[in-house]
């Protein structure tokens, strides 16, 4: 298929020419791709035989109203295989999921836009630009557009500056743009996050830590620096809640107003955990889960079954807050387990309340299981106790009842996997 040069030329010659400002305009190099591929669109879309099952029209990309009679109907899919790079499976996958995201984020003006015919390609045309711009590369781009479709119609005048900033400011480097944009494109399209991710940089020491909070929680930096963060931030460390614990936290826990989290404090306070206790972040997470109806009911299912006073719940409870959010059903399944299996006393138990934070099927049972098989074969010390079996780690527990005993006991590794993978062993 023949691309006239003469209309090249005249594209090219419209194209600023690099220069020493603080934006980095596109070569011509990616003026020659831009050409093409608004050359190779409508050929792409003539050329198909078979409709898209999911034919997305232009509204969810340009921030147009315009349309012409003539020209053939934008298609998102069309554009996500010619110019961002993706396969066709995944290009109508992402084209669905920008459609499901357009409809929910703003039903009205979905509702409105559903029968029109956008066909402008300049708004994501723009955004592609300005991510090449600041370096990604291809296969970046189309993981980030992949990640978040509806990048491709936010405003160039808004992003445009962030991204600059986030090289130039804050000296990300292209790697550091690509992987921040995978999972917090959304909140760069919302608001000027620059600022937000530079604080927080600081505040929690690295931008890989960062990174490792904002894939549980991207909004993080959309909260409000100063009203918001900064006075909780401030509240939670007089309360003895170290840098690194407040990292642990949910970090939606940030975004609370200040009001609503010195709430939160004195609900921990009164579970019987003081300010200062190492175990208050704990406490502080098990009130802003859990309403004080299921924290009383958790404290009254814990006394009435272990047969314990409510003091003794109380002391467990600040050793361990973080039990008042397990489930009633799990709680019952390892006091069950604890008390008629392993032949342990109630209040041995709730004496040492970090029995509960093991998994029944992965800790409890297969160490158990262990413990009998040695006991029975009098190479355990009949005075071991099983919370002292329970508490080592992974790799010591092997090799001093595992790997140890494997010529004794020949097929305990191989049961201890097995019960490991929540199935019953045969006997060893």
């Amino acid at each position: 298929m023949y691309i006239g040069i003469r209309h090249f030329r005249e594209f090219y010659a419209k194209v600023p020419k690099a220069g020493g400002g603080s934006t980095r305009l596109i070569s011509a190099s990616a003026a020659a791709m831009l050409f093409l591929r608004r050359q190779l669109l409508p050929l792409l879309r003539a050329a198909s035989t078979l409709p898209s099952p999911i034919y997305h029209r232009a509204f969810l990309l340009s921030t147009s109203t315009s349309t012409s009679a003539s020209a053939a109907p934008f298609s998102l899919e069309d554009y996500l295989i010619a110019a961002c790079g993706l396969a066709p499976a995944q290009a109508r996958k992402t084209a669905q999921k920008a459609f499901d995201e357009a409809s929910k984020d703003n039903k009205k003006a979905f509702e409105e836009l559903h029968n029109s015919r956008l066909n402008s390609a300049s708004n994501p045309d723009a955004v592609l630009e300005l991510l090449s711009g600041v370096g990604l590369s291809r296969a970046d781009i189309a993981a980030v557009v992949a990640a978040d479709p509806l990048l491709l119609r936010s405003s160039s005048k808004n992003i445009g500056p962030r991204l600059l900033s986030l090289r130039d400011r804050l000296g990300l480097s292209t790697h550091q743009i690509a992987r921040l944009l995978l999972v917090g494109s959304r909140s760069v399209r919302s608001c000027d996050v620059v600022p937000r991710v530079e604080f927080f940089i600081s505040f929690f020491g690295s931008f890989e830590q960062l990174l490792v909070i904002m894939k549980n929680n991207n909004r993080i930096v959309t909260y409000d620096l100063e009203r918001v963060v900064k006075p909780n931030i401030a509240l939670l460390r007089q309360c003895g809640v170290s840098i690194r614990q407040i990292a642990q936290l949910n970090s939606w826990l940030l975004g609370f107003s200040p009001e609503h989290l010195k709430e939160l404090v004195l609900r921990a306070e009164e579970l019987g955990v003081p300010r200062g206790s190492r175990m208050f972040w704990q406490a502080v997470m098990v009130v802003a889960r859990n309403t004080n109806e299921k924290v009383a009911a958790r404290l009254e299912f814990l006394k009435s079954t272990l047969g314990c006073h409510e003091s003794e719940v109380s002391t467990a409870v600040s050793r361990m807050p973080s039990i008042l959010g397990i489930s009633k059903e799990c709680l019952h399944r390892k006091i069950q387990f604890l008390i008629k299996e392993v032949g342990l006393e109630p209040q041995y138990i709730v004496q040492r309340p970090s029995l509960f934070a093991y998994s029944l099927e992965k800790r409890l049972v297969p160490r158990h299981c262990v413990m009998k098989v040695l006991l029975a074969k009098g190479l355990l010390d009949s005075n071991m106790s099983f919370y002292s079996l329970v508490t080592i780690g992974g790799e010591r527990f092997k090799l001093r009842y595992i790997d140890k005993n494997k010529d004794s006991v020949p097929g305990l590794a191989d049961a201890y996997a097995t019960a490991c993978g929540g199935a019953v062993p045969s006997a060893v």
